[in-house]
């Protein structure tokens, strides 16, 4: 047992007990029905996160704040104590004027009317100062008796007054923190779990023996669900957003919408979630009043941790690829975006102007620029900051100036919040606030409320946006946010929501186009040969690799094969005998498919020159275009692109006027020939490599075998 003494004189006893099993499930079924809260991470991250699982069921009490008005309210037997002892704070501090009642204390802020320099903002009265009083009263030493849950985004309001264009629901909370005093925690990478029970003695009370037990209410799934929005008017909003960029009145802004969807159990919905959508920040927590908040929010809001506050600005962003070639071609082209880096600047920029105010002079620091952070459907850069907080400022200052992220409000930050406000058609409540924690010990661990489902009366409200900028594109920015709250609203649902991307199948007509088929495939000396001999196999055939130099005729005669595949090579066809193999291939009038090498065999064999490019090209992507089809059967690239990206491997090339003897080019990039087919004799040649990974997308290069294996049928 640990002892802590907090400066309202409460003792705090803590009790911490290793558990054999680290399975939480039990515990975060219970915060279906009673108050609680569930967090989890589901990403590792070197220096920014890490692997871990915490529940909390039956908080002693809970902090509420309706605007100015905060409620600090027991919610089980053990927290009478606590509101007692916090009702004298509360009063001695004059934050507001104090109503004490058998079960809460109600303060209520006064709206500041004096002005002070911006560097003191955070310290004029809001809701804030008021918890201020609640942290410091219960100080102490631990790293997780504090309180969690929930701040709204209308809490930004208090300190940077801007008027309400829209009226607010009469059951809107901007903020609800639970504390919790039995504490289950699993370290996922130990793979180690304990339970944190802490009991309170103030006054000769104690709260040992009391029950942990609060009100229960049953999870009532919803019967209908409201439309959801019009297509077109997010557009309209983009435009109207453009007006005011061209104005200057905005360099960015992030407005949102909410879509819907039935759900079927919160607790399930955050399983699958987090199952399906793995991300840092995941969270369920029930706040009461049959409201409750499920999330994967990809985004770190404010952490503090000593006088070291962070932040991890997410902006760009791109969907996620077929397969991980497909995702590395996103990547390249959303760090080539020139639109997207402009985004994430910005937001780097506001961030690191919110620390200044609170930091010490020279401390904030950029850690790390436009990394890269992959999720279930989208692709995202991130950048990560840090500065010092200055003497006299704490995790309240540090979050206080930052509300709200430029990532879900925008720039300059008064205005497009002002723009947020009169253009949305619904107040945020909870969405582009946080959710955390916020220690007794002065740390504090936040992740932006991003996307979260809002779930009362059985419904899943989701709200999604998009950054926009001067040219931005309406349609596209309403289909991405559309695309960010699907995941949500699949999930809430009950279906699979965001579950890992899979790959589309190999399709060729009539499934594998090589089933009974025996492939006979020369072995240049390549470094690529069984990668391509795999793809054949794939397609059902028995393949059989051969270094060169056999007797043709004999193991042509013995082998007997449907098909002969010449593999790409170093040097020039001469250095392999490529010449005779041919000639035998076509005497016993077999067919015939060459990659690289085999196609520069083929050219020369009918009559043709190679030429040597003025720089070789090796392990470069290179855009091939379809010249069409020689026959009326199809060719190579039937079923794909005109334009394919694919592998190159080569110094050696052929020009369409070295295309002799029965061939026809089918492909090129520039004059640089890409494929080559005589179907009458059923020989096919491509100069590039199908097998690389630099022609997967799509399965292009999978379609290729088949169809090879298809016209030499």
């Amino acid at each position: 047992m640990t002892k802590f003494l907090t400066p309202a004189g409460v003792t705090v006893e803590r009790r911490v007990s290793e558990l054999d099993d680290p399975d939480l499930t039990p515990i975060v079924a219970q915060v279906e029905t009673r108050r609680g809260g569930v967090l989890s991470s589901g990403m590792e991250y070197p220096g920014r996160y890490s692997r871990y699982h915490l529940a909390y069921v039956d908080p002693s009490l809970e902090v509420v704040a309706r605007g100015r008005t905060v409620t600090v309210r027991q919610l089980n037997a053990r927290g009478f104590l606590l509101v007692d002892v916090l009702a004298d704070a509360l009063t001695a501090s004059g934050v507001g004027e104090v109503t004490r009642c058998d079960r809460e204390v109600h303060v209520v802020v006064p709206t500041p009317t004096e002005r002070v320099p911006e560097e003191l903002r955070s310290k004029l009265p809001t809701a804030f100062s008021a918890l201020r009083v609640v942290l410091d009263a219960l100080k102490c030493d631990d790293p997780y008796l504090g309180l969690w849950g929930a701040f709204g985004y209308d809490l930004a309001y208090q300190f940077e007054p801007i008027p309400f264009a829209k009226e607010r629901p009469a059951d809107a909370r901007d903020l609800v923190l639970h504390l919790a005093d039995e504490i289950y925690v699993v370290d996922r990478k130990r793979e180690t779990a304990q339970v944190r029970r802490y009991d309170f003695s103030f006054g000769g009370r104690s709260t040992k023996g009391l029950s942990r037990e609060t009100e229960s209410l049953d999870y009532v799934p919803a019967e209908s669900v409201p439309d959801g929005p019009v297509p077109g008017v997010y557009a309209d909003t983009v435009r109207r957003a453009r007006q005011e960029f061209k104005a200057g009145n905005l360099f960015e802004v992030v407005p949102g919408h909410e879509m819907y969807a039935a759900c079927d159990s919160p607790t399930a919905f955050y399983e699958r979630l987090r199952t399906a959508n793995p991300a840092p920040y995941e969270f369920l927590f029930n706040l009461g009043d049959r409201e409750y908040l499920v999330g994967a929010s990809p985004e770190m809001f404010v952490r503090v941790t000593g006088d070291r506050v962070e932040t991890c600005p997410i902006s760009g962003t791109i969907a996620r690829g077929d397969d991980p070639m497909h995702d590395a071609t996103q990547i390249a082209a959303l760090i080539g975006s020139a639109k997207e880096e402009s985004e994430l600047t910005m937001c780097t920029d506001v961030d690191r102007n919110d620390k200044a105010r609170v930091c010490v002079p020279g401390s904030v620091k950029v850690l790390g620029r436009r990394q890269i952070e992959m999720y279930s459907r989208l692709i995202h850069t991130v950048d990560h900051i840090e500065g010092r907080l200055r003497e006299g400022m704490d995790a309240l200052d540090a979050f206080l100036t930052h509300m709200w992220a430029v990532t879900v409000t925008g720039a300059p930050k008064t205005w497009a919040m002002r723009f947020i406000e009169e253009q949305e058609t619904t107040p945020r409540r909870w969405y582009g606030g946080a959710v955390g924690f916020v220690g007794f010990d002065g740390t504090m661990n936040t992740g932006l409320t991003l996307r979260t489902a809002q779930i009362r009366d059985g419904v899943a409200c989701v709200r999604a946006g998009a950054t926009l900028l001067y040219d931005s594109d309406p349609d596209a920015e309403e289909a991405e946010t559309h695309l960010k709250a699907r995941a949500l609203l699949e999930t809430a649902a009950g279906g699979i929501g965001a579950a890992a991307v899979v790959p589309e199948p190999i399709e060729v007509a009539g499934g594998p186009a090589g089933d009974g088929r025996k492939v006979l495939l020369v072995d240049h000396e390549d470094s690529f040969v069984n990668t391509l001999g795999d793809y054949f196999r794939q397609h059902g055939c028995e393949v059989t690799t051969l270094r060169f130099g056999f007797d043709a005729a004999k193991v042509l005669a013995e082998e007997a094969p449907d098909l002969v595949v010449l593999s790409p090579g170093p040097g020039r066809p001469q250095d392999f005998d490529t010449a005779g193999l041919l000639d035998e291939i076509e005497r016993q009038g077999l067919p015939a498919f060459g990659v690289c090498l085999g196609l520069q065999a083929m050219i020369e064999h009918a009559g043709g020159t190679l030429s040597l490019l003025d720089e070789p090209s090796h392990g470069k992507p290179g855009n091939v275009k379809v010249l069409g089809s020689p026959n009326q059967s199809g060719c190579l690239f039937d079923g794909l692109p005109d334009e394919v990206v694919a592998a190159r491997y080569h110094s050696l090339y052929a020009t369409p006027d070295e295309v002799k003897g029965g061939f026809a080019p089918t492909a090129a990039i520039d004059e640089v020939v890409m494929a080559i087919e005589a179907p009458a004799k059923r020989w096919f040649a491509v100069q590039f490599h199908p097998e690389s990974i630099l022609t997967a997308a799509g399965a292009h290069g999978h379609r290729i075998i088949g169809n090879v294996l298809r016209l030499t049928a």
